[in-house]
Order: structure tokens, then sequence, then C-alpha cells
């Protein structure tokens, strides 16, 4: 039963792999294990595909304990904003202690948070601990937002939390059990005289001032966020009822104005949507000029320039091969390029354009996904292009079958490229516009070197360059970042 309920919470809510999914399965079966040990409230957690929200996907309660939770939590979302310390651990992977925590049911407890990883060290989870605190009451001690001896102005005033409340951008604002505002920030007193038209707001029914607000006070749960957009502003409410003695009496609603960041997501967005296209013109401009360049050939070319019409068909093709793959990626604000795919893509156009050739083209990543940005892709694709064909054109002269291996080897620092062949060799690099073009490409864009290996058969071209900030080394089967 845990297990399935695991898999289907985790299948539902989140982007976790089934071999993640396991490692949760196994876990949550030891919860009870480390509840009992502990004597404290066991829980993992797992992250949601929106980045600032979890959901509970198992629990275990220590056995004779005062309940912290009244039900059940698996299946509950868990907020960033009252959960600081499980999204701590998500981010930087790092244990996490919060003493004197208050969980979304307004108890005290001490939490120990700790990541759960995979086998590429990635946080796949976090397993929570969680004891509740009781501190002893004293004479002097009287409970927060208490309206037994003193209104809850009072208190927020002579606590020294309204002078603080002052200062912040959110906006408080307090009700009593019926509903009636009690206290409000200047912030929250801006937003209520503005939304309701009315300057005679205290004491007065919060929701016939904002109807909108309706939907929050009828949720049942006692800690609560919820997005909203009203008359063009976009807002975070989060709810808190304060209790005392399990009576609910006041509510307090942290309300956060994100307008100004909603519109900015929308014009990155829009600049998203811009690149696109711009990609899918400049797609479409490189087959347009190639489909001119084959309407030419077409039409009668000397045989001495037909050469020189196929490689720069070669070079649209190579360029135009980085924006397909770009372009068939599902978010249109990632332009980042896996160059062993590239070289697939860029390697099955020569074959078919070699028609009198038959070459074996094989292609080595060692295990590697090499992925960088568009512009070093573009370069890439032309270095690739160029010393293939260099092998098309000159080392297989008077023979019908060759080979050509395309090798990515990688370090700490630095990827090697290397295209090796087994035709006829050269006794000494020549100069041409391909190498040009290569030389070029290589120390200009790539910071790197470009040079031929001495071999009994064939040639060997080595391209070296550093990893910098603009390239990213992976493990081709787990998708985990290189160790190496």
């Amino acid at each position: 039963m845990v297990k399935a309920t695991v898999e289907q919470l985790c299948k539902q809510h989140t982007n976790l792999t089934d071999e993640d999914i396991h490692i949760l399965q196994e876990m949550a079966l030891s919860l009870q294990t480390y509840a009992d040990l502990s004597g404290a409230y066991m829980f993992i957690d797992c992250k949601l595909k929106p980045a600032n929200q979890a959901i509970v996907v198992a629990e275990a309660f220590p056995p004779g304990c005062t309940p912290v939770y009244d039900n059940s939590v698996v299946g509950k979302v868990v907020f960033e904003s009252f959960e600081p310390g499980v999204f701590y651990s998500y981010w930087n992977g790092k244990k996490s202690i919060i003493r004197h925590a208050v969980t979304q049911e307004g108890k005290v407890v001490d939490q120990t948070v700790v990541p759960i990883k995979n086998t590429c060290h990635q946080v796949i989870g976090v397993l929570i601990q969680e004891k509740e605190v009781v501190p002893p009451l004293t004479d002097q001690q009287l409970p927060n937002f208490s309206v037994v001896t003193e209104s809850a102005e009072d208190q927020m005033t002579n606590s020294g939390l309204g002078v603080v409340s002052d200062l912040l951008m959110e906006m408080l604002i307090l009700t009593d059990s019926s509903n009636r505002l009690v206290y409000a920030n200047p912030s929250g007193l801006k937003l209520i005289s503005e939304m309701s038209g009315s300057d005679d707001i205290m004491n007065r029914d919060l929701l016939e001032m904002l109807p909108f607000l309706k939907k929050v006070y009828e949720q049942k749960d006692d800690v609560f966020v919820f997005e909203m957009t009203i008359e063009r502003k976009s807002l975070i409410v989060k709810k808190i009822k304060m209790r005392e003695k399990n009576n609910s009496q006041e509510t307090l609603l942290i309300i956060q104005d994100i307008t100004e960041l909603r519109t900015k997501e929308k014009e990155l967005m829009m600049k998203s949507v811009v690149i696109k296209e711009i990609h899918h013109r400049v797609k479409n401009n490189l087959q347009t000029v190639a489909s001119l360049l084959r309407l030419q050939m077409r039409n009668g070319v000397p045989t001495e320039g037909r050469a020189a019409f196929e490689e720069t068909l070669n070079r649209i093709y190579s360029i135009s091969s980085v924006y397909e793959i770009i372009l068939a990626k599902e978010h249109a604000d990632d332009d980042d390029v896996n160059i062993i795919n590239l070289t697939r893509k860029i390697c099955s156009t020569m074959v078919l354009n070699e028609l009198n050739l038959k070459v074996d083209l094989i292609i080595e990543p060692n295990g590697n996904k090499i992925v960088t940005t568009s512009k070093k892709a573009v370069s890439i694709a032309l270095i690739i292009n160029e010393l293939i064909q260099n092998s098309l054109k000159h080392a297989f002269i008077g023979r019908e079958h060759g080979v050509i291996d395309v090798e990515f080897k990688v370090d700490n620092e630095f990827v090697e490229l290397h295209v090796s062949d087994n035709g006829v060799g050269m006794k000494k690099p020549q100069t041409s516009l391909g190498t040009e073009i290569i030389h070029n490409l290589v120390i200009n864009d790539l910071n790197g070197e470009f040079l031929y290996v001495p071999r009994e058969i064939g040639t060997h071209a080595v391209i070296v360059f550093p990893v910098g900030a603009e390239v990213e080394i992976f493990d081709e089967k787990t998708d985990c970042h290189s160790g190496r």
C-alpha cells in the first residue's frame, strides 16, 4: 500500500524517473522504523512540477505520542513560504535544522530535513523529522494574538510587531472570528481602501469590502496559499488561522503584490516566443538559400564548379542542423544543443550528398553528452562539416569505400574532437578554404587548438577546446553531470 501510494503521487505530481521513485519507495517502507527509533514524526516530501511547492508522499507516526497532526498529511501540498527548511535542502542538497518551526497546522516543532539523492547525486526528495515543542508556561507568558485580555491591534503594537509590519512591503491584515478587520499595516490599509473605495474600514467585515477573499476564507486548512488576479493586480494571499486552545480566533492574511513579477514573466515569455520565431526564420532562410543553390545546380553548373556548390550546400546544411535541433525542443527558451546529436545529423546529410562513394561514418561519444550554446554549436557544426568534407574529397580517391571516425574525448578541462579516416593520407597539411575556416573558428570562437596527428594510414585531425562556462558535459546514459 505504501509503495503504491508513493508511486501514484510521484507519477501524478512530479517529474521523477521510475528509478528515483523506486528509491523513495524503499525508504518509505523503512519510515515507521525511523519514527519508532526517534520518537518523532517522519515524512518524505517530493518537489512538485512548480518549483515552489512540494507534496507529502509518505508519513510515519511514533506510537504513544500526542498527535501533532489531526489527520494524515499524505498528498498534502507544502508551500515554500511555510517550509523553508524543506526547500533549502532541495536547492542546496544539505541538511537543514530549524528550531521552533511552525507547521501548516500551527504547531511548533523542531524540524530536521535531510536530502534524499539518487545514484547521480541529484536531490529527488527530502526526509523530514519533526518533534513537537511544548514550552512550559509561566504567569508572565501570554498566548500570541489572544483577544482575551487586549485587542489584537494592541498586541501587535505592544509586541513590537506593529513597527516591523509598517516597514514590510507585504500587506498584513488581521481579522477576528467574525471576519471584522482589527488590524492592517499601512500597505494593507492602502490595498483595502483602494479596492473597496472607502477609507472607513476598521471593524468592518473584510469579506464585504473585499469579496474576492471569500474563497480564501472558505478553505478549511489552517494555513493556505492562494494566487489570484484582481483588477489587473496579481496577488499571493497567505492565510494563517490563529488558534487558542484549538478554537479558531483570528485570521492573519499576508498578501504580496506580484504584479510586476508576473509582468516581467510575460515579457520573458514573449521574448522566448520572439527568439523561437527568429530561429524559425533563420532556418527557413537557410533552406531557401540551399534551394536556390540546388536549382542553380539543376539548371547547369560547370563540372569544375559543382564541387564548390556542394561544399557550400553542406555548410548551409550544417548551420541549419543547429536550428532544427533547437526548434525540436519543447521549451522555446532552451537554445542549448547536444553536440553528439548535431554530429549525427551532419554526418547523415553528408553521406546523402556523396552518392558515388560509400562511407562508413562512425561516431564515438565515449559515454559523453556534450551540450553548448547555439552560437558555439554553429562553429562546431561548421568545423565538423569541413573536416568530414576534407576526408570525403581527398581521402578516398580511386576508392569506392572508406571509413571516417568521429570521436569525442573529455577530461576535467578540455573537450577533444578527433576526426580520422583510413584513406590515402597526406604528406603535409594543405592550405585551403576549408582549413582556413577551421583555423579561424577554432581559434576565434572556441579559443582552442587545431592540429593534424601523424599516422601510418589515413589522416587524423584533432580539435581541442576548453570546457568553459558555455559547455556542459553529462553522462550519456544517466544524463548526470560528468564527474571527470
